[in-house]
């Protein structure tokens, strides 16, 4: 009786220090964590390359448009 009892107390403390370890030891934060930065820096980067792509477009026209501009006044 008291050596099941032992072992059914051994058993459960081997259980719940395997549980606690594993707990500590996930990186699923960690992973969701790292595809959260890797979304914000592919965002950022999206946001500054349509920025970059607009000020160039609005160049070229802006120079399209002096052009036709110094056309019509001569």
């Amino acid at each position: 009786m008291f050596i099941a009892l032992y072992a059914g107390a051994q058993t459960l403390m081997a259980d719940l220090r395997g549980k606690l370890s594993s707990r500590l030891t996930r990186e699923d934060g960690a992973v969701a964590t790292e595809y959260a930065l890797l979304l914000v820096l592919i965002a950022v980067t999206i946001i500054a390359a349509a920025t970059a792509l607009g000020l160039a477009i609005q160049a070229v026209m802006q120079s399209g448009a002096d052009t036709l501009n110094e056309s019509n006044v001569a």
